[in-house]
């Protein structure tokens, strides 16, 4: 197993060598760690990884591998259940009938109330219920249950992706932009926003003027000249996690290619909407995150922004305090985005769902009015209409 690790970090493009593997086989069998998958995986990570970019990729790997592993005892692997599989009762499968005439809670304000009391009265575990927080049943707090408006507690992942606030610290992972393109059209696409221009330093062989000088001065004349640079300047705002899972291809696509084209490019990271913090690593965004006014003030007006995003969440998100799905935000993400649009003349938001989904969603319907209908899909030619109305 241990060799199969290598190889497959080998084959995931990891620069993994020979010594390194060989330094990791020796604090095993010198026993540094205690043999758990928690500790072997910051040690083997620690050997193995050189640098913070590949740290993904590692991640990816060693998921695959020694998925479901407990313990790793010696030679010989036991790998045991989890308990929390074991915990989980089946799947409950409801007709769309069902689910139709289950009711919401009645708007957000009443949720979160409904939420307190349940808190004040549980006083043990439920399963199958529909009032109390509990497992599998329609209660509208809980895990692996369906409720069409309701809060996740303790799960893993979303299933419905109907849940409007979630009481779990989830985990992103940063947009790699060492990815290689399939197409080179993103790139074509992003070329259309450009402004060429002559700044700085003479530090640039100018061929035609040289011979010219040279030619009618009779002796060498070397004349430089600026480099010739895209003077646009963007700031990029990435949605990451949730339903933005599915669209991590086509974001690392587009995020390569605009890191590769814009020379003077800022990205940060934010979740659903934009709220009073952002983050630019999402292994610490927890810990580190930027005061979202910060960045508004410390980027001036002529700067390009985009949005990427898949606008799908509930509309409380946008709309009202204490909306987020992960926080309690002391104003409406719909404050924040509005606040972009004044300071900025040139915004618009990528949305990787398909657009003929959008009407069915009526989240989408909110965020693409707040910047001004400049919502376009991320597609060839959604880019080409949105780097045209970023160059207008």
């Amino acid at each position: 197993m241990f060799m199969r690790f290598f190889t497959e970090l080998r084959e995931a493009k990891v620069p993994v060598t020979l010594k390194e593997y060989l330094a990791l086989m020796e604090g095993l069998d010198k026993g540094v760690i205690d043999r758990t998958v928690d500790d072997f995986y910051f040690l083997s990570r620690a050997a193995l990884v050189k640098d913070e970019k590949n740290i993904d990729k590692f991640d990816r790997v060693f998921g695959h591998v020694f998925k479901g592993l407990e313990k790793l005892d010696g030679e010989n692997l036991a790998a045991d259940i989890p308990a929390e599989w074991l915990r989980k009762i089946s799947e409950k499968f409801l007709t769309e009938e069902e689910k139709a005439q289950i009711e919401a809670m009645g708007g957000f304000d009443k949720l979160m109330e409904a939420l307190a009391e349940r808190i004040r009265e549980q006083k043990e575990r439920h399963e199958g219920g529909n009032k109390m927080i509990g497992t599998g049943g329609t209660s509208p707090f809980g895990a692996n249950g369906y409720n069409p408006e309701g809060v996740r507690i303790g799960q893993d992942k979303g299933r419905h992706g109907r849940a409007v606030k979630v009481w779990d610290k989830r985990e992103y992972k940063n947009l790699d932009d060492q990815v290689e393109l399939g197409t080179r059209n993103i790139k074509v696409a992003l070329r259309r926003l450009r402004k060429w221009v002559r700044e700085g330093s003479a530090d640039e062989l100018d061929l035609p003027a040289t011979i010219k000088g040279t030619a009618e001065k009779g002796y060498l004349d070397i004349n430089l000249r600026p480099e010739r640079r895209n003077k646009i300047s963007v700031l990029l705002f990435l949605d990451v996690g949730g339903s933005m899972d599915s669209h991590i291809k086509v974001c690392e696509e587009l995020f390569s290619a605009a890191r590769a084209e814009f020379k003077n490019m800022e990205f940060y990271y934010f979740h659903n909407c934009l709220y009073e913090a952002v983050w630019k690593d999402n292994r610490r965004r927890h810990a580190e995150k930027m005061n979202t006014w910060d960045v508004l003030h410390k980027f001036p007006h002529d700067y390009k922004v985009i949005f990427v995003g898949d606008a799908t969440m509930s509309p409380y998100e946008i709309t009202y305090p204490g909306g987020s799905v992960e926080h309690w935000n002391e104003e409406p993400g719909a404050v924040w985005l509005d606040r972009v649009t004044q300071i900025y003349e040139h915004v618009v938001w990528l949305n990787p769902t398909a657009e003929r989904h959008w009407d069915y969603t009526p989240s989408i319907g909110v965020i693409k009015q707040l910047v001004g209908d400049r919502m376009f899909p991320l597609t060839l030619e959604g880019l080409e209409k949105a780097m045209k109305e970023l160059a207008r």
